[in-house]
């Protein structure tokens, strides 16, 4: 089978690395990948590196009908036998249209929980075969936006448990973000935007004061939130002890040195990056909300708490410093459950059954 797959994502976020992991699992069980992205993004390198073939097509986003045109020749020329889409700058209404055009099937993956217009759904989705939801969350919201149940599917977005058996020099990292001997260390990871909830953890952690022993916190992202989160630790005080640490590349090589891992986010398709903690065996604190209640199994993998409480994700962190055998407990049962149930091969053979009905009907 001959996949094309369209990525127009800058940065190597959850998404885009998602996309590498499913085209190397499909190119491992002999299928053709070729993905199609930005020049210089994230995931170009990424596909690259991992020896998968890839075509370079700016795209400026939705409404750059002439990238619609060049993917639609490109497809022409290349004759897959489907086109995914996984992406939503450009690459699912655009992506979708050329796949229409060139008169090649397409499916495309919805990977944020977002609320938009019926009739907006109603076009964005049009024009293709099949729509995967990475989570139940996702598909809830695709069904409420009018997507029939027949053109439907969920697939879990998957984690690279091997990549996080091995850490990096832990001792290393944590001198060079000014974490003492002894201290604990809570990290957080995703972009600075309002529905991530950084605010929250930064409240959180003005709260927990010195009775549960020295702590740091780590925030790893970028986005315009920086300077106002910045400013919230320091006006709570907190600014010796919270480090922003902006976008690291190489963060997967790290994840396992973690003692906690806080996910406060509002609003969350799956949540990849609870997904590496877990799989690192590092526990989980978040909010009970959208696609995290898929990836955290409460009490069992981690501790959810009420969305916007402050007070309880405090509550929950704080429980999991004073108790170090909570902490292995959860992160053990987490790492297991990511190899069973969240494994690339899982992700991919789902795949591979999908694309082959929408190729058979």
């Amino acid at each position: 089978m001959k996949i094309l797959h369209v990525e127009t994502g800058r940065h190597l976020y959850g998404g885009p690395q998602q996309v590498v992991y499913l085209a190397r699992a499909l190119s491992d069980m002999g299928h053709d990948n070729l993905i199609v992205c930005p020049p210089g993004s994230g995931i170009d390198s990424a596909a690259r590196k991992a020896a998968i073939p890839v075509r370079n097509l700016f795209c400026a986003g939705d409404l750059d009908l002439p990238f619609a045109y060049r993917l639609t020749q490109f497809i022409g020329r290349t004759k897959p036998d489907i086109v995914h889409c996984h992406s939503r700058r450009g690459a699912d209404v655009l992506g979708g249209l050329a796949a229409s055009f060139a008169d090649v099937p397409a499916v495309v993956s919805r990977r944020v929980d977002n609320t938009e217009m019926r009739v907006v759904a109603a076009l964005r989705y049009r024009p293709f075969r099949k729509v995967i939801a990475i989570s139940e969350t996702i598909a809830q919201e695709l069904r409420e936006r009018g997507v029939e149940e027949d053109r439907l599917a969920v697939i879990r977005s998957a984690v690279d448990v091997a990549r996080f058996e091995k850490r990096g020099d832990c001792a290393g990292f944590r001198r060079e973000y000014g974490v003492p001997e002894g201290a604990l260390l809570i990290a957080a990871a995703g972009q600075l935007i309002p529905r991530k909830g950084h605010r929250y953890l930064l409240q959180a952690a003005a709260e927990l004061g010195a009775d549960h022993g020295e702590f740091r916190v780590l925030i790893f992202g970028e986005g315009y939130l920086r300077n106002q989160l910045q400013s919230q630790a320091e006006a709570l005080g907190i600014a010796d002890v919270v480090t922003l640490a902006g976008f690291r590349e190489d963060l997967d090589d790290y994840v396992g040195c973690f003692d906690i891992f806080v996910h406060p986010a509002l609003a969350e398709g799956l949540g990849v990056a609870a997904l590496k903690a877990a799989a690192a065996g590092v526990p989980v604190v978040g909010f009970e909300a959208g696609g995290l209640r898929e990836a955290v199994v409460h009490d069992e993998t981690g501790i959810l708490v009420p969305p916007e409480d402050a007070g309880a994700l405090r509550q929950a962190i704080a429980g999991l410093m004073n108790d170090q055998e909570l902490r292995a407990r959860l992160g053990e049962a987490g790492k297991k459950r990511m190899q069973n149930d969240f494994s690339i091969d899982t992700m991919a053979k789902k795949h591979v059954a999908l694309y082959e009905s929408v190729i058979d009907a």
